[in-house]
């Protein structure tokens, strides 16, 4: 008999971390998995999306690190140093880093707040961006409740949400599309 996807052990709002340990779905740690699990869905349809081969590379190595991510955030925090996990590492913050520079040095500067849109790419790199942000605030939000939390993976997340942003920009220019600036009322 085929392995089944459903369990209903979570049928009455609970789940188990990694290590067994149950707790409600309605758990901090589960809301900043379950962001990150959409975060990573979000990359995905991003690269689908692109046509700049060394970005898909990117991106492809972006998921690997949100699932790494998501692994550490549903371990059980007193039982995680008995279970192998993927680790974050500084190298990781680098990467995004040079690859946010690589962008940026063929990007006009700046010259006001531009608003999401102008290309489906464009739109969907910045859903994914302010995901990412939602995320990290989920995780700011434990550790300021004394929830064990690794602090690479906030820098992470946060260098994250900033290449996104440069990412939607390198698309507007990669496609000749117009980015669309803020015009605030005054």
């Amino acid at each position: 008999m085929a392995l089944k996807i459903y369990t209903k052990t979570g049928d009455k709002g609970t789940t188990s971390l990694i290590g067994g340990t149950k707790v409600s779905k309605a758990n901090m740690r589960i809301d900043a998995y379950g962001t990150v699990d959409e975060l990573n869905s979000w990359v995905g349809y991003v690269n689908d999306q692109l046509e700049i081969a060394a970005a898909k590379k990117t991106m492809q190595e972006i998921q690997d690190r949100l699932f790494t991510i998501g692994a550490a955030l549903a371990c059980d925090p007193d039982k995680e140093p008995l279970l192998k996990t993927p680790d974050l590492k500084n190298e990781d913050i680098i990467f995004l880093e040079k690859e946010i520079d690589n962008m940026y040095k063929d990007l006009p500067p700046m010259k006001s707040f531009i608003l999401p849109g102008g290309h489906p790419i464009v739109s969907s790199a910045h859903i994914a961006r302010c995901v990412c942000r939602r995320a990290e605030r989920i995780i700011v939000a434990m550790q300021e409740n004394k929830m064990p939390v690794e602090p690479l993976i906030i820098q992470y997340l946060n260098r994250l949400s900033d290449y996104l942003f440069a990412l939607a920009r390198y698309c507007s220019h990669y496609l000749k599309v117009a980015e669309i600036p803020w015009r605030p009322r005054l």
